[in-house]
């Protein structure tokens, strides 16, 4: 059987190809180094063959990787091509809003359907790593927490409410009957690593810069989902900076959330491409101003 391949992992190869440089592919992509390595290793592992070689002066092509290279190319250019088809096909009144993990979108998204009834109004829940879904076209609007997990180039955010940021432990750990804590207080604490964000995001779920300078330390799971980095916390090897509003920790037993003094807030947001000014658009955005408030 064939291995299915992730459009997002073929990009990343692409761009690495391309500079055969780590460093400055993660740049042009706006994700950490660490994670944009780790995801050329998926997709390595994903075709069963070595795409790059890694040497001091920096990357070079494999044979394997030569071959793939137009491949991925032409495979990402049709990809472009058939959303571009798709939605060239559909009713000029249709319109998918995108919202991820525990965000919730119903009251805005009523009020346009009420306000628009002939409008097909579509709804897609993602997770945060799918957040590419916006730019890539496959959503028209997306509600969620900023920084956004995903390069923000050719978006635009409007802000519909803050939420402060906790620290989340496991019921043992030693801060766990904090009233407060501060970024010094868990200098020495490995946080959860997570996988495919981008560099802004990871800096501020980290809580970088810290005061002395020094990079946050890691702990030792790299969480693909927010179960993953549950189940981290819980089993006592990490903690995470986490936004106070997102209560599915809640649900899980064993976890505390603690309140971090002097952080910034996030911001939930409602994201959409800078060049696309179809009307649906603004209404939507209208809707989500007015009636996606911070819950109480």
């Amino acid at each position: 059987m064939l291995p299915d391949l992730d459009l997002r992992l073929v990009r990343y190869f692409t761009v690495v190809a391309e500079h055969l440089n780590f460093a400055r592919a993660a740049e042009e992509l706006r994700v950490a180094q660490p994670s944009l390595s780790r995801q050329i290793q998926r997709l390595e592992n994903i075709l069963g063959v070595r795409l790059l070689e890694r040497t001091t002066q920096g990357s070079r092509l494999t044979a394997a990787d030569a071959a793939f290279v137009p491949r991925a190319q032409q495979l990402l250019h049709e990809a472009r091509q058939a959303v571009s088809t798709v939605r060239a096909a559909a009713p000029a009144r249709t319109i998918t809003i995108g919202y991820v993990d525990d965000l919730i979108v119903t009251p805005a998204i009523r009020d346009l359907r009420h306000r628009h009834p002939d409008a097909h109004v579509r709804t897609r829940h993602l997770g945060s790593q799918d957040a590419g879904a916006l730019p890539d076209r496959q959503v028209d609007a997306l509600v969620v927490r900023a920084p956004l997990p995903i390069p923000d180039d050719g978006l635009d955010t409007t802000v519909l409410y803050t939420e402060p940021r906790v620290l989340l432990v496991s019921a043992s750990h030693r801060l766990a009957g904090k009233e407060s804590v501060t970024a010094a207080d868990i200098a020495a604490e490995p946080l959860v690593g997570c996988t495919g964000m981008s560099a802004d995001w990871t800096a501020f779920w980290r809580l970088e810069p810290r005061p002395d300078g020094r990079p946050a330390p890691l702990g030792p799971t790299l969480a693909d989902t927010y179960d993953d980095k549950l189940e981290a916390i819980a089993d006592g090897t990490a903690i995470a900076v986490v936004p106070a509003g997102d209560r599915r920790f809640a649900l899980r037993p064993g976890l505390v959330a603690v309140p971090v003094d002097g952080a910034e807030p996030c911001q939930v947001v409602v994201a959409t491409r800078t060049d696309d000014t179809g009307p649906l658009i603004a209404e939507f955005v209208k809707s989500a101003v007015k009636l996606l408030v911070r819950p109480t």
